[in-house]
């Protein structure tokens, strides 16, 4: 994790300065300044649209009674996205634009689906809910591991054992 950080933190923002300086002596100063300037405003405003639409679809979805997973995801793939082209760079702009464009969005949030199921089905990560009252998500070798003989209780029971039951609607208890 450490090293990811640390790639992330350190080697992309070189990587960006070396590509900019590559660029700049190219095309020049003033051309790659303004290059800088219209990738971050362009990104912002198409940001502010695509993230309009997500956060109405949210809406949407909440208000017919379902769960906006797609819609929450979009919105969290435009948010990195808008980020990434707020910051100046040439490859940042690039990943920002892909993750901010839809039809680039659904194929990159494709493939991390892909690559969390295979994670999750592989043991990398697990999914471990409490009794009801939420639930914790961990690592391969993050604490024990659950009993082969235990079985899984139905909530009626869970509700019990913490003593919280259900209440009407309008009637307090």
């Amino acid at each position: 994790m450490l090293n990811r950080l640390i790639l992330i933190f350190v080697a992309v923002p070189l990587l960006e300065l070396a590509l900019l300086l590559w660029v700049g002596q190219r095309i020049g100063l003033g051309p790659t300044v303004a290059l800088v300037i219209v990738t971050g405003t362009a990104g912002a405003a198409l940001a502010r649209r695509q993230g309009l639409r997500a956060y109405m679809a949210v809406q949407r979805e909440l208000a017919e009674g379902r769960l906006p997973g797609r819609a929450l995801l979009d919105g969290l793939s435009i948010l990195t996205g808008g980020a990434l082209l707020l910051t100046p760079g040439i490859l940042t702009d690039a990943v920002g634009f892909s993750l901010i464009l839809p039809k680039s969005r659904r194929w990159i949030q494709t493939r991390f689906r892909r690559l969390f199921e295979q994670r999750v089905r592989g043991g990398a990560i697990e999914f471990r809910v409490f009794g009801g009252e939420g639930f914790s998500a961990q690592g391969r070798d993050a604490g024990a591991r659950p009993r082969p003989d235990a079985r899984p209780r139905r909530d009626a029971e869970s509700r019990q054992e913490l003593g919280t039951f259900p209440h009407k609607p309008g009637v307090r208890g």
